[in-house]
Protein backbone atom coordinates (compact mmCIF):
# COMPACT_ATOMS: atom_id res chain seq x y z
CA UNK A 1 0.00 0.00 0.00
CA UNK A 2 1.33 3.44 -0.97
CA UNK A 3 -0.41 6.43 0.60
CA UNK A 4 0.04 9.90 -0.88
CA UNK A 5 0.23 13.04 1.27
CA UNK A 6 -3.56 13.21 1.58
CA UNK A 7 -3.83 9.58 2.67
CA UNK A 8 -5.12 8.24 -0.65
CA UNK A 9 -4.05 4.70 -1.44
CA UNK A 10 -2.37 4.89 -4.86
CA UNK A 11 -2.43 1.48 -6.48
CA UNK A 12 0.86 0.84 -8.29
CA UNK A 13 1.62 -2.65 -9.52
CA UNK A 14 5.25 -1.80 -10.29
CA UNK A 15 7.64 1.12 -10.45
CA UNK A 16 6.17 3.74 -12.80
CA UNK A 17 7.74 4.01 -16.22
CA UNK A 18 5.49 6.74 -17.67
CA UNK A 19 4.79 9.77 -15.46
CA UNK A 20 2.84 12.96 -16.18
CA UNK A 21 3.48 15.90 -13.88
CA UNK A 22 0.91 18.64 -13.29
CA UNK A 23 3.21 20.72 -11.06
CA UNK A 24 6.27 22.72 -12.18
CA UNK A 25 8.24 21.90 -9.01
CA UNK A 26 7.57 18.19 -9.37
CA UNK A 27 8.38 18.28 -13.07
CA UNK A 28 11.77 19.83 -12.36
CA UNK A 29 12.42 17.38 -9.54
CA UNK A 30 11.63 14.30 -11.65
CA UNK A 31 13.50 15.63 -14.68
CA UNK A 32 16.58 16.14 -12.49
CA UNK A 33 16.32 12.70 -10.92
CA UNK A 34 14.68 10.20 -13.27
CA UNK A 35 14.15 12.01 -16.60
CA UNK A 36 13.42 8.80 -18.46
CA UNK A 37 10.11 8.51 -16.57
CA UNK A 38 8.67 11.88 -17.56
CA UNK A 39 6.38 11.81 -20.60
CA UNK A 40 4.12 14.81 -19.98
CA UNK A 41 4.03 18.15 -18.16
CA UNK A 42 2.05 21.39 -18.05
CA UNK A 43 2.74 24.48 -20.13
CA UNK A 44 3.98 26.14 -16.91
CA UNK A 45 6.73 23.58 -16.41
CA UNK A 46 9.63 25.73 -17.60
CA UNK A 47 12.52 23.95 -15.86
CA UNK A 48 14.75 22.40 -16.85
CA UNK A 49 15.18 24.47 -19.97
CA UNK A 50 14.54 22.58 -23.16
CA UNK A 51 12.36 19.93 -21.50
CA UNK A 52 11.11 17.77 -24.37
CA UNK A 53 7.88 16.12 -23.25
CA UNK A 54 4.23 16.31 -24.29
CA UNK A 55 2.41 19.37 -22.94
CA UNK A 56 -1.00 18.94 -21.30
CA UNK A 57 -2.11 22.57 -20.84
CA UNK A 58 -2.13 24.27 -17.40
CA UNK A 59 -2.18 23.34 -13.74
CA UNK A 60 -5.78 24.52 -13.28
CA UNK A 61 -7.12 23.37 -16.66
CA UNK A 62 -5.20 20.23 -17.64
CA UNK A 63 -6.18 18.48 -20.86
CA UNK A 64 -7.49 15.26 -19.35
CA UNK A 65 -7.99 13.41 -22.68
CA UNK A 66 -4.41 14.29 -23.65
CA UNK A 67 -3.15 12.98 -20.32
CA UNK A 68 -5.03 9.72 -20.73
CA UNK A 69 -3.71 9.36 -24.28
CA UNK A 70 -0.16 9.36 -22.89
CA UNK A 71 -1.06 6.15 -21.00
CA UNK A 72 0.70 7.21 -17.79
CA UNK A 73 1.45 4.75 -15.02
CA UNK A 74 1.21 7.71 -12.64
CA UNK A 75 0.18 11.37 -12.60
CA UNK A 76 1.70 13.60 -9.91
CA UNK A 77 -0.23 16.60 -8.58
CA UNK A 78 -0.33 19.02 -5.65
CA UNK A 79 -3.18 19.88 -3.29
CA UNK A 80 -2.76 23.64 -3.72
CA UNK A 81 -1.81 23.87 -7.38
CA UNK A 82 -4.27 21.41 -8.91
CA UNK A 83 -8.02 21.02 -8.71
CA UNK A 84 -9.54 18.13 -6.78
CA UNK A 85 -12.06 17.76 -9.62
CA UNK A 86 -9.33 16.98 -12.16
CA UNK A 87 -7.63 14.55 -9.79
CA UNK A 88 -10.95 12.77 -9.19
CA UNK A 89 -11.78 12.54 -12.88
CA UNK A 90 -8.40 11.02 -13.68
CA UNK A 91 -8.77 8.48 -10.89
CA UNK A 92 -12.31 7.60 -11.99
CA UNK A 93 -10.93 6.82 -15.45
CA UNK A 94 -8.35 4.44 -13.98
CA UNK A 95 -5.30 6.72 -13.91
CA UNK A 96 -3.36 6.58 -10.61
CA UNK A 97 -2.70 10.06 -9.18
CA UNK A 98 -0.25 10.90 -6.39
CA UNK A 99 -1.06 14.20 -4.61
CA UNK A 100 1.54 16.08 -2.58
CA UNK A 101 0.95 18.68 0.14
CA UNK A 102 3.58 21.35 0.72
CA UNK A 103 2.61 24.09 3.18
CA UNK A 104 6.05 24.35 4.79
CA UNK A 105 9.65 23.62 3.86
CA UNK A 106 9.76 20.56 6.13
CA UNK A 107 6.52 19.27 4.63
CA UNK A 108 7.86 19.83 1.12
CA UNK A 109 11.07 17.92 1.87
CA UNK A 110 9.11 15.01 3.36
CA UNK A 111 6.63 15.06 0.47
CA UNK A 112 9.46 14.85 -2.05
CA UNK A 113 11.07 11.97 -0.20
CA UNK A 114 7.79 10.02 -0.09
CA UNK A 115 7.20 10.71 -3.77
CA UNK A 116 10.59 9.32 -4.80
CA UNK A 117 10.67 6.34 -2.47
CA UNK A 118 7.03 5.22 -2.23
CA UNK A 119 5.65 6.29 -5.61
CA UNK A 120 8.50 6.53 -8.11
CA UNK A 121 10.56 3.87 -6.30
CA UNK A 122 13.92 5.50 -6.80
CA UNK A 123 16.58 6.48 -4.29
CA UNK A 124 16.51 9.86 -2.59
CA UNK A 125 18.37 12.19 -5.00
CA UNK A 126 21.48 14.04 -3.93
CA UNK A 127 19.88 17.48 -4.37
CA UNK A 128 17.11 16.53 -1.93
CA UNK A 129 19.56 15.30 0.70
CA UNK A 130 21.52 18.54 0.27
CA UNK A 131 18.39 20.66 0.59
CA UNK A 132 17.41 18.89 3.80
CA UNK A 133 20.76 19.78 5.36
CA UNK A 134 20.65 23.39 4.13
CA UNK A 135 17.18 24.04 5.52
CA UNK A 136 17.57 22.10 8.78
CA UNK A 137 18.10 25.21 10.93
CA UNK A 138 16.69 28.73 10.88
CA UNK A 139 18.94 31.75 10.34
CA UNK A 140 19.06 34.59 12.91
CA UNK A 141 16.30 37.15 12.47
CA UNK A 142 17.09 39.51 9.60
CA UNK A 143 14.04 41.77 9.45
CA UNK A 144 10.49 41.95 8.13
CA UNK A 145 9.17 41.38 4.61
CA UNK A 146 6.01 41.64 2.57
CA UNK A 147 5.54 39.51 -0.54
CA UNK A 148 2.89 40.68 -3.02
CA UNK A 149 1.94 37.97 -5.48
CA UNK A 150 -0.68 39.86 -7.51
CA UNK A 151 -1.89 43.36 -8.24
CA UNK A 152 -5.30 44.73 -9.27
CA UNK A 153 -6.33 43.46 -6.80
CA UNK A 154 -3.21 43.33 -4.66
CA UNK A 155 -2.64 40.03 -2.85
CA UNK A 156 0.18 38.98 -0.53
CA UNK A 157 1.67 35.85 0.99
CA UNK A 158 -0.16 35.22 4.27
CA UNK A 159 -0.21 32.46 6.85
CA UNK A 160 0.54 28.72 6.54
CA UNK A 161 2.39 28.87 3.23
CA UNK A 162 5.53 27.25 1.91
CA UNK A 163 6.88 30.68 0.90
CA UNK A 164 6.24 32.14 4.34
CA UNK A 165 8.00 29.25 6.04
CA UNK A 166 10.96 29.48 3.66
CA UNK A 167 11.35 33.16 4.48
CA UNK A 168 11.05 32.39 8.20
CA UNK A 169 13.96 29.99 7.92
CA UNK A 170 15.94 32.76 6.25
CA UNK A 171 15.31 35.00 9.27
CA UNK A 172 12.49 37.05 7.77
CA UNK A 173 9.28 37.96 9.57
CA UNK A 174 6.31 38.08 7.22
CA UNK A 175 4.28 41.15 8.21
CA UNK A 176 1.13 39.38 6.97
CA UNK A 177 1.80 36.06 8.70
CA UNK A 178 -1.22 36.59 10.97
CA UNK A 179 -3.56 37.79 8.24
CA UNK A 180 -6.86 36.07 7.61
CA UNK A 181 -6.02 33.69 4.79
CA UNK A 182 -3.07 32.14 3.04
CA UNK A 183 -3.04 34.69 0.22
CA UNK A 184 -5.15 37.60 1.48
CA UNK A 185 -6.06 40.77 -0.36
CA UNK A 186 -4.06 43.76 0.92
CA UNK A 187 -4.30 47.29 -0.40
CA UNK A 188 -1.05 49.10 -1.13
CA UNK A 189 -1.79 51.39 1.81
CA UNK A 190 -1.97 48.35 4.12
CA UNK A 191 1.36 47.04 2.86
CA UNK A 192 2.99 50.43 3.33
CA UNK A 193 1.43 50.83 6.80
CA UNK A 194 2.92 47.48 7.87
CA UNK A 195 6.37 49.06 7.30
CA UNK A 196 8.23 45.96 6.11
CA UNK A 197 12.00 46.27 5.91
CA UNK A 198 11.78 44.83 2.40
CA UNK A 199 9.08 44.24 -0.21
CA UNK A 200 9.86 41.21 -2.36
CA UNK A 201 8.31 41.26 -5.84
CA UNK A 202 8.42 37.85 -7.57
CA UNK A 203 8.00 37.23 -11.28
CA UNK A 204 5.21 34.68 -10.73
CA UNK A 205 2.32 34.24 -10.53
CA UNK A 206 2.18 37.96 -11.34
CA UNK A 207 5.22 39.04 -13.35
CA UNK A 208 6.44 42.09 -11.44
CA UNK A 209 9.17 44.01 -13.26
CA UNK A 210 11.32 47.07 -12.63
CA UNK A 211 8.61 49.18 -14.28
CA UNK A 212 5.62 47.37 -12.78
CA UNK A 213 5.54 47.05 -9.00
CA UNK A 214 8.31 48.98 -7.23
CA UNK A 215 6.71 52.34 -8.03
CA UNK A 216 3.78 51.43 -5.75
CA UNK A 217 6.03 51.48 -2.68
CA UNK A 218 7.97 54.77 -2.66
CA UNK A 219 10.31 54.96 0.31
CA UNK A 220 10.22 51.22 0.98
CA UNK A 221 13.08 48.92 0.05
CA UNK A 222 12.06 46.63 -2.78
CA UNK A 223 13.70 43.77 -4.61
CA UNK A 224 12.66 41.83 -7.69
CA UNK A 225 13.07 38.10 -7.11
CA UNK A 226 12.63 34.87 -9.02
CA UNK A 227 9.31 33.33 -8.11
CA UNK A 228 10.90 29.94 -8.63
CA UNK A 229 13.22 30.55 -5.68
CA UNK A 230 10.29 31.50 -3.45
CA UNK A 231 7.77 28.85 -4.45
CA UNK A 232 9.40 25.87 -6.21
CA UNK A 233 10.33 23.07 -3.81
CA UNK A 234 12.39 20.82 -6.06
CA UNK A 235 16.06 21.40 -6.93
CA UNK A 236 15.33 25.13 -6.62
CA UNK A 237 15.50 24.61 -2.85
CA UNK A 238 19.27 24.32 -3.07
CA UNK A 239 19.65 27.48 -5.15
CA UNK A 240 17.17 29.37 -2.99
CA UNK A 241 19.17 28.93 0.19
CA UNK A 242 22.19 30.74 -1.28
CA UNK A 243 20.55 33.16 -3.69
CA UNK A 244 17.85 34.44 -1.33
CA UNK A 245 20.32 34.90 1.52
CA UNK A 246 22.51 36.96 -0.83
CA UNK A 247 19.51 38.96 -1.99
CA UNK A 248 18.41 39.76 1.57
CA UNK A 249 21.87 41.08 2.32
CA UNK A 250 21.71 43.73 -0.40
CA UNK A 251 18.28 45.36 -0.57
CA UNK A 252 17.89 48.54 -2.60
CA UNK A 253 15.53 51.50 -2.48
CA UNK A 254 13.39 52.28 -5.50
Amino acid sequence: MALDDLGHDVQLRAAPRRVVSLVPSLTEAIAATAPEMLVGATDWCTHPAGLDVARVRGTKNPDLPAIRALAPDLVVANQEENRELDVRRLRESGVPVWVTRTESVAEALDAMERLFIAALRVEVPGWLAQARVLWSTAAPEWGSVAVPIWRDPWMVVGRDTYTGDLLRLLGCRNVFADADGRYPHAEVAEIVAARPDLVLLPDEPYAFTADDGPEAFPGLETRLVSGRLLTWYGPALVEAHTDLARLLGRPTIY
